[in-house]
């Protein structure tokens, strides 16, 4: 696979600047940043971040090879790119499910995907990531980030960085072009945040304890409650953009 990079100083949002760049058949792109002005997280969230001190960047891809029904597996494959990279610097790296990526209990990379369907396969796919890495002061209300310079106390070299994420998500897509997808499934379940035990959660019908029963490739999370009963949810956001059953995560 050819891989393409464009680096800007500043721009919107990496996700909507990559989905106007021409995209040839077996080519990723990669477009990295040093400050967005626009940028997002899931639903209406905006994501922080001080301008050259993180990784923000997207890769735009074409999966004709993953099933429709599947494509929540191109999302295990991006999640566990950057774990893999992370366990380098650090023990307690998790996945909290979908998608972000959690130091014990502390998020340290939020993730938004973006797909596009045409003629019933995924015609291309976005990946959209912010990574904290050396940032040491978080103004806004968000109620747990934690930067890699933060756990480590070092600060870490940007590009790098990236080459070694991107690097993985191509072993990890590798993968899934192979028809390994239940590989790539099997290691983001072994590696998610409170894979085992009873933890506490809530959804519109209030809170309740509960242990993790896994994730399908589909996107769909099961939990089993103390009365015996299995939970599930899709994601956070419906495709229309509207709030789905929402699941919480309780501390």
């Amino acid at each position: 696979m050819k891989i393409r990079h464009i680096h800007l100083e500043e721009t919107t949002s990496t996700n909507i600047y990559i989905k106007g760049v021409a995209l040839e058949a077996d080519e990723m792109v990669v477009v990295s940043t040093d400050w967005q002005t626009a940028g997002r997280g899931q639903g209406v969230n905006r994501w922080e971040s001080e301008r050259g001190k993180n990784l923000l960047f997207s890769l735009m891809a074409r999966p004709l090879f993953v099933a429709v029904q599947q494509q929540f597996a191109l999302s295990m494959a991006g999640a566990l790119a950057i774990k893999d990279v992370l366990d380098r610097f650090t023990p307690d790296i998790r996945i909290k499910w979908p998608n972000d990526i959690y130091w014990r209990d502390r998020k340290i990379s939020g993730t938004l995907i973006e797909t596009s369907l045409a003629h019933g396969e995924i015609s291309r796919f976005v990946y959209g990531i912010g990574l904290n890495v050396n940032q040491v002061q978080f103004v806004s209300d968000a109620p747990n980030p934690v930067s890699l310079a933060q756990i480590t106390g070092k600060q870490v070299e940007l590009m790098p960085l990236l080459d070694n994420i991107v690097e993985a998500f191509i072993a990890q897509w590798n993968l899934l072009k192979a028809g390994n997808t239940h590989l790539v499934a099997a290691r983001y379940n072994a590696a998610l945040y409170r894979a085992t035990g009873f933890h506490r959660y809530s959804d519109k019908q209030g809170a309740f304890d509960a242990e993790l029963v896994g994730v399908e490739t589909n996107g769909l999370i099961m939990l089993q409650d103390r009365q015996g009963q299995l939970r599930t949810y899709s994601q956070p956001y419906a495709p229309n953009g509207e709030m789905a059953n929402k699941l919480r995560f309780e501390i």
